[in-house]
This record gives C-alpha cells, structure tokens and sequence, in this order.
C-alpha cells in the first residue's frame, strides 16, 4: 500500500517539527549540490530555523559573490519597466534585502573573529576552520612574498653601498700612494743642497788635519811670540854678562 499524501500545514508537535525541518533541510542541502555538480550551476541556499539559526549553501563561488549578482540582475530587470508605484514597491523590498545582507556580512565577521560560535553545527564549524585556514595560507604567502621582496632589496644595497666603501678605501689608498712618492721626491730635492751647508760642520777633526785652512790671528800671534822670546834671548851689551865671564870676575875678586 502506497504512502499517503502529506498536508503541507504547520507541525504541532515541537520534536516531530525539529526532526522533520532536520530531514528536509539535509535533503534540500543535498539537492542544492546535486544541481550544481549535475548543471554546473551557481546555487545560493540560505535557511534561517525557527530560532533563528542560519544554515547555507553556496558553490565554489562565495555566497557574496552569488548575492551580488542576484541583485545586480534584479536591479537591472527592474529599470527596465520604472514605474513610481513599483520603484517604491522596491525600494520597500530593496530595504530589508540590503539590512539582512548587512546582517550576514555582520554575523560573518563574528564567526571569523571567533565571536557567537555557540549556534553553529560541527559541519559550520568545519567549514569556518577551512576558510580560515585558506585565509590563512593566502596571508602567509603575501607575508613569505613581501618578506623576501624586502630581503632582496636590502641585498642589493648592501651590494651597493659595499662597492662604494671598495671604492672609497682605493681611492684613499691611492691618494696615500701619491703623497708619499710626492714627499720623497721633495726629499730627494732637498738632499743635495742640505748636504753642501752640513758637511764642513760634520767632522770637527778637519780643522785639527788642516790648519792651514784656519790661517788667521793665531799663527800671526804665535809668531810675534817667537820672535819676541828671540829678543829677549839675544844677551844685551849693557847689562847681561855672560855666566863663564861670571865666573871668572867673581873668582878674580876673591
């Protein structure tokens, strides 16, 4: 015997209406991915319970991305045909879709900094966890990217500034080169006059070897001296008496 059409009506009963919205819910779930596998198509599913706990579905595209082209499009079809009565008619609808858009964007964030994790499944928080976790592995390489741009960089001025200091210290070691050789030729200039002024004041026994060289008063007054001692020896005819005459007078006296 075959099953009985079901009454599409509100259940009474609370736990047979939370495992039925269980049931149908994983096997919307399931149809929404059977569709998009099968047709290749952009599925966007959103279940909010009757506590107000969010269950959704979205392909590999974000469920952003799905939202924003479904509201692009309605936005598109309805300036086709503007009206006043519909432009306000849409505005009025337009209002509540953009604050539970900002309501999700919002209850997003929190799930990402880790805020009101108590009404998510474990799949959710499965799902959260890989996001981050891609999240994550997007940063680490922009991170590794710029960190080694940086390093590369830094490399290349090291290299530079390096090249520089090479070529200042040869530079410098040049210009010692050129002082120095300047210098010792000026010495070698100066060597031969300094010499002719030095060399008759190095050795005093030059004056003692060559006398002749100081000819001056001194020999002139060593020879007035001499002839002077020559006088005075000479014996004078009035007054000196020669010692052996002396002697003779003093014996004829006694």
């Amino acid at each position: 015997m075959g099953r009985g059409r079901v009454q599409l009506r509100r259940i009474e009963n609370k736990i047979s209406r939370q495992v039925t919205f269980s049931k149908r819910r994983t096997g919307l779930l399931k149809k929404a991915h059977e569709i998009s596998v099968l047709c290749d198509a952009d599925v966007a599913l959103i279940i909010f319970s009757n506590k107000g706990k969010l269950f959704e579905y979205s392909t590999d595209s974000s469920m952003e991305r799905i939202i924003e082209r479904y509201e692009r499009h309605s936005y598109a079809e309805r300036q086709l045909v503007p009206t006043d009565s519909e432009s306000q008619a849409n505005w009025s609808l337009e209002c509540p879709k953009l604050m539970s858009t900002i309501e999700a964007l919002q209850r997003n964030l929190r799930y990402f900094l880790g805020e009101e994790l108590d009404p998510l499944s474990l799949r959710d928080l499965q799902l959260l966890e890989q996001q981050i976790d891609n999240s994550l592995k997007r940063i680490r390489t922009r991170k590794n990217k710029l960190m080694n741009e940086s390093i590369s960089e830094l490399q290349k001025k090291e290299k530079t500034l390096q090249d520089q200091n090479n070529m200042l210290a040869k530079m410098l070691k040049d210009n010692e080169k050129t002082q120095t050789e300047h210098a010792q030729c000026k010495q070698q200039n100066l060597a031969p006059n300094s010499s002719s002024f030095i060399q008759p004041q190095a050795s005093p026994a030059a004056t003692i070897q060559f006398p002749s060289l100081t000819i001056g008063g001194n020999y002139q007054a060593k020879e007035g001296a001499n002839k002077e001692a020559e006088t005075q020896s000479q014996p004078s005819t009035n007054t000196v008496i020669p010692p052996w005459m002396l002697h003779y007078v003093n014996r004829s006296k006694s």
